[in-house]
């Protein structure tokens, strides 16, 4: 079995992607997250420009391996607004990604059916406009040496196309690595039996 190290997300945000359905107009926008505050932070500018909307649903998925997500009615019927955006993420098959869906009532009822149907299609819609990009899963490691064996690990970082994250390069260096989750056992294991380097996991 191949070991999966990518996935998809989006490259940057789509905003005010119209959907009419029975007067009822729903507007979509996605944004590429990292971390959950990310959310809040979102919302809350979609909110101030569509402070006279009705609702504002959303859902998020984040992460690679171990996934987190939430789906989101805010007022709308349970599981008709929320869930099917959610849907839409995993049929896109994206991650690290927000999508709210903003609802103007428009003064027909839709029922729920027709608002599983609306919120689905305006999600739809906005990950159609969006730009999917493959990234790699990496895994980040940390360097800790002596100045006099910066020659003998740059030669590794450099032979083995291994980014740097972040370095502190002074009498006692360190620096952050990061390889494709595929490497990462042959990276550690290289640096591991380098002598006076010392290597370590990190967990983001």
């Amino acid at each position: 079995m191949q070991l999966k190290d990518t996935y998809h997300t989006i490259e940057k945000a789509v905003t005010d992607i119209l959907y009419k359905e029975k007067n009822s107009k729903f507007i979509g926008f996605a944004y590429p997250i990292q971390h959950e505050d990310e959310v809040k932070h979102h919302l809350e500018l979609v909110k101030k420009e569509h402070f006279s909307a009705r609702h504002w649903c959303y859902a998020y998925q984040l992460g690679t391996e171990t996934i987190r997500f939430r789906a989101n009615d805010d007022g709308e019927p349970n599981n008709s607004a929320g869930m099917p955006i959610y849907g839409q993420i995993q049929s896109f098959d994206v991650t690290n990604i927000l999508i709210v869906v903003v609802r103007y009532f428009g003064g027909i009822k839709l029922g729920v059916g027709g608002l599983i149907s609306a919120y689905k299609t305006a999600a739809q819609m906005t990950l159609e406009e969006a730009i999917i990009v493959e990234k790699t899963i990496d895994r980040h490691f940390l360097l800790t040496f002596d100045y006099k064996n910066m020659n003998k690990v740059m030669r590794v970082i450099k032979e083995k196309n291994i980014n740097i994250i972040n370095q502190k390069l002074e009498l006692d260096c360190q620096i952050e690595i990061a390889t494709r989750k595929k490497n990462a056992e042959q990276v550690f294991d290289i640096f591991n039996h380098l002598y006076e380097v010392t290597i370590q996991k990190i967990d983001l």
